[in-house]
């Protein structure tokens, strides 16, 4: 099978009244979508369905039931990533200060520039395509952005003029110079620079987060 067809659903969602997934049959999905996430993470050029299957143990079949084309399986993991971006956001602000939220939320987004980069060429064809719209999840992602800024300027950790789209260009400039995650120690130091710059003046930060589970 072809890793690249594009016939076929983009999941194993079946029709109208089409019972729904068991749910060995959705933790199956899951933890083939977590593989999948982990292996185009750390690949620098696009891996096959094949390597995706062995790095999850599972057989080729099994794959191609869950995510029929390779499509489905980058249109999935990438909408699994948005997703993790946009509840983040709200996840760490109620852990966390915002400041130190913020700092937390920009290691998701280098994690998610890291995922598309091992899936680029295909990711790249379905946005021309317009099976995924950029315009979107550029909205949601300025969206999660807001919400961090607006918790920090209403505690005062965060600067009143800076504006969602200034971290956004921001973050793209960083992780594009040093793209993860071959550069995590020059991006982090960045990073923190660009904390430093989100601050009012007179407010220096830690360089250290705080573990959101501790």
């Amino acid at each position: 099978m072809n890793d690249r067809s594009t016939n076929g659903a983009r999941s194993v969602s079946g029709g109208a009244g089409a019972r729904p997934p068991r749910a060995d049959a959705v933790r199956n999905r899951d933890q083939l979508l977590a593989v999948a996430t982990r292996v185009f993470m750390s690949s620098d050029a696009e891996p096959s369905m094949r390597v995706i299957a062995r790095e999850a143990g599972v057989g080729i079949g099994t794959l191609y039931r869950h995510f029929p084309t390779r499509e489905s399986l980058v249109d999935a993991v990438y909408q699994d990533q948005v997703v993790r971006l946009t509840t983040g956001a709200r996840e760490l602000l109620g852990q966390l200060p915002p400041s130190t939220a913020m700092r937390h939320w920009m290691d998701l987004f280098g994690d998610w520039i890291a995922t598309k980069n091992g899936m680029l060429d295909t990711l790249l064809a379905m946005i021309e395509s317009g099976e995924i719209t950029h315009a979107q999840t550029r909205t949601e992602l300025l969206t999660a952005i807001e919400t961090i800024l607006d918790a920090g300027r209403a505690t005062g950790e965060l600067r009143s003029d800076v504006t969602a789209d200034d971290v956004a260009a921001a973050l793209i400039g960083i992780f594009t110079v040093f793209p993860p995650p071959g550069h995590g120690t020059k991006a982090a130091r960045l990073l923190d620079l660009l904390m430093d710059g989100l601050r009012p003046h007179g407010r220096p930060g830690s360089h250290e987060p705080q573990d959101p589970a501790s």
